[in-house]
């Protein structure tokens, strides 16, 4: 509101410092969220975040075409459920159309946005951009990493974080996908999977990208990083995959749970408890949890009806 109020003079403000080369990031206000795991998020000033949308805006085209087709977060027309859907199709085409017992690896970056580092992030941008007035304000975007050690983090809810990141891994991805010939690779931010009905490829292609990640990129796998039978079922995004249907995570169902009991002795309000549900049940439909959802509605039904009495 504040911003708006002087809108017009905000937005001149916002394009000066970008055209003349002054603008510095503001302060951070830092605080964690719990769901759906515990994460410190670092947030601008409002007047910042306009500016990262500006930069965003002008320089995410030059590196979106250069990014693999399978790697989906944060990206127009991708996201979680289009990660998922590909999965999906993948595991159905192998499975059941041509009859194979897939494997996969379910692999996860440990520490991931903290662990990025900035010399190796800059030297990636410097690949696609050689404007040095604009590599000079994103440097100081970079360096600008709060809580972080000097030289290595980029916070969790910036705009441009969400970008940095994705440039950071797409040398990930080239090289699964042109130097080490992986057919079916794909990423979600931090998380990624590679299907193959070898299990002894796998955990060769594992033990090169654990190297690969390490040298180049200065990263580390999450000891959870696996390799496991398809027909048991994939966790990624949200969903457990299978050849032919998905469920919803036993840790969503827990937390509806726990919200539902919340609603019930009060601890949270009608709005905020109708909102949660709204998105709760957007994610889980995507999912075959068709009876799940319906018996719940019928829960919430008796349960507001019993609290107006």
């Amino acid at each position: 509101m504040e911003f708006e109020a002087n809108r017009e003079d905000n937005l001149f403000r916002a394009i000066e410092v970008l055209k003349d080369g002054t603008y510095q990031p503001g302060e951070y206000r830092v605080f964690k969220v719990w769901e759906p795991k515990e994460r410190i998020i670092m947030a601008l000033p409002f007047f910042d975040r306009v500016i990262q949308h500006m930069i965003v805006n002008f320089i995410e085209p030059i590196f979106e075409k250069r990014f693999l087709f399978h790697s989906y977060a944060c990206r127009k027309e991708k996201g979680v459920h289009e990660a998922s859907k590909t999965l999906s199709k993948w595991l159905y085409e192998l499975e059941v159309v041509q009859g194979k017992k897939i494997y996969a690896i379910k692999g996860d970056i440990h520490h991931y946005f903290q662990s990025v580092s900035h010399d190796i992030l800059k030297a990636e941008i410097r690949r696609y951009i050689s404007d040095k007035a604009l590599l000079k304000i994103l440097d100081r975007i970079i360096d600008h990493n709060g809580i972080f050690p000097p030289g290595v983090g980029i916070p969790v809810g910036n705009l441009t974080s969400q970008l940095f990141a994705n440039v950071y891994l797409n040398k990930l991805d080239q090289f699964v996908k042109h130097e080490l010939k992986v057919k079916y690779y794909v990423r979600y931010m931090d998380d990624f999977i590679i299907l193959s009905e070898d299990p002894a490829e796998l955990r060769r292609l594992l033990a090169i990208i654990e190297e690969f990640l390490r040298r180049e990129l200065r990263l580390e796998l999450n000891p959870k990083t696996t390799i496991l039978a398809a027909k048991n079922g994939i966790n990624f995004v949200g969903y457990i995959h299978y050849k032919d249907h998905k469920k919803i995570r036993k840790d969503a169902r827990r937390r509806l749970t726990k919200l539902l009991k919340a609603f019930e002795t009060g601890e949270v309000e009608l709005e905020y408890f109708d909102r949660s549900i709204e998105s709760r049940f957007g994610h889980m439909e995507h999912a075959d949890t068709y009876n799940y959802i319906r018996e719940t509605k019928k829960t919430i039904e008796e349960l507001k009806e019993r609290k107006a009495v």
